[in-house]
């Protein structure tokens, strides 16, 4: 459904420290690095699909209320992980990894970046014994 997403940041270089370590938990990474906006895709995908950028206006980066975007997690560690490198990167915890009650395997944690933006990594895969 959806070719890619932007969030807006005030600080690029932040932006970078933070989601770098952030999504490459996911086994996402930087595909591209330009002055006002960085991409991130999955392995394989010549296409970023998540874009960190200056807003093209000018004007402040602000976070939208109610906006949140959910990031795919292969496993439910790959949600732990995300939610520990967000939180070790500057990150703000908005709910711990756990079950939700969206499905009955739908794991997920919740997490706010530097720039205030909402984020969550989703597995919902049963869990193996």
């Amino acid at each position: 459904m959806f070719l890619y997403i932007t969030l807006g940041t005030n600080d690029l270089a932040r932006a970078m420290r933070f989601y770098d370590p952030v999504l490459g938990a996911l086994g996402l990474s930087r595909l591209r690095t330009l002055e006002d906006e960085i991409g991130y895709a999955a392995p394989g995908d010549s296409r970023c699909r998540l874009w960190v950028t200056r807003p093209f206006d000018g004007r402040p980066a602000t976070v939208g209320n109610g906006s949140m975007p959910a990031l795919v997690a292969a496993t439910r560690a790959a949600v732990d992980a995300f939610h520990r490198a967000a939180l070790a990167h500057g990150g703000t915890d908005e709910g711990a990894p756990g079950l939700r009650p969206f499905g009955p395997s739908f794991y997920a944690c919740y997490v706010r970046d530097p720039d205030g933006n909402k984020l969550s990594a989703v597995c919902e895969r049963p869990e193996l014994a």
